[in-house]
């Protein structure tokens, strides 16, 4: 096993398949096949199961990718430290349900790490592939919510999964309308005010379950109801049709302008909104930094 077969595994999950990472790596396609199917080999297990479709982490190949991580962060801190080499460069990714919250602590995340090396990604996904995100550690965190509707069966798969919910606030549900929509001028809204007004929400592709429904309620009727694939789709159909989406009241004026307004929505639910990851490793401290600022901007946000 070498430190090199290391990074090509993490390279790997990183790129999501084995021709993107061999391009990333400017080597050829066979040559890593081959590096990773002689680490395998040495190591006794499957790391990545492959189909016509590319290949995925096994198992034995999460617990390994969390191993492997660990050595490799310390391999690089080791070189910076007595090679008096360029700054590490930072590695992180989140995965997050579409909270402009969630894009803000990112932003501020960025912007602190400004001079240095880095490679971040963030990806607004469906619910289900947060979850997967986070198994196979494409991402060290995923930003979701739990309700009392949801918790049981969400709580259940991240159990499965070896993953764990981290509760990092809570929040009454609310609705996103325009400015423009009857309904803004209200201090509150009940569900039987929305039934006039397009339902906007996320689609959930083939996991199209309610329990990974990203909108609470999400099992009431609607005669009107639009399914969108993206935050800023959703927010111009506010606005050109006085649709409505049930989030956490949460909205962000430099991301998303100021045409659209929150309005607490009468309801028995709650959302407890928090991160996953996986519980076989602690956060790394780039991680933790992301979560300082999501605590901030939340801890500032004025509240109803």
């Amino acid at each position: 096993m070498t430190l090199q077969q290391l990074k090509y595994v993490i390279t790997i999950v990183q790129c999501g398949s084995i021709t993107m990472a061999a391009q990333k790596l400017f080597i050829t396609q066979p040559s890593l096949s081959k590096a990773v199917s002689d680490l395998e080999k040495e190591m006794g297990i499957t790391i990545f199961c492959r189909s016509n479709r590319g290949v995925v982490l096994s198992d034995d190949g999460a617990k390994f990718l969390s191993y492997a991580k660990q050595v490799v962060e310390q391999a690089e801190l080791l070189e910076h430290t007595y090679k008096h080499s360029a700054p590490v460069k930072r590695v992180f990714a989140v995965s997050s349900q579409h909270y402009a919250f969630a894009v803000n602590a990112f932003v501020a995340l960025v912007k602190e790490y400004n001079e240095d090396k880095y490679e971040f990604s963030f990806r607004e996904l469906r619910t289900n592939d947060i979850i997967e995100d986070v198994r196979t550690m494409r991402s060290e965190l995923g930003i979701i919510f739990l309700s009392n509707f949801n918790r049981e069966v969400i709580q259940r798969i991240l159990h499965n999964n070896d993953l764990e919910f981290i509760e990092q606030f809570t929040a009454r549900p609310h609705v996103f309308v325009s400015r423009s929509n009857p309904l803004a001028g209200k201090s509150s809204v009940t569900r039987s005010d929305l039934l006039k007004f397009p339902r906007l929400s996320y689609d959930q592709g083939i996991n199209n379950s309610f329990y990974f429904s990203e909108e609470l309620h999400s099992t009431d009727e609607s005669p009107k109801s639009i399914v969108v694939s993206d935050r800023a789709t959703l927010f111009n159909l506010l606005i050109g049709l006085n649709g409505y989406t049930i989030s956490s009241g949460i909205l962000s004026s430099d991301l998303n302008g100021t045409d659209i307004v929150s309005i607490p929505l009468e309801s028995n639910e709650i959302m407890e909104i928090g991160y996953i990851k996986t519980d076989q490793r602690p956060l790394s401290s780039i991680a933790r930094r992301y979560l300082e600022h999501l605590r901030r901007y939340i801890e500032n946000y004025p509240k109803d």
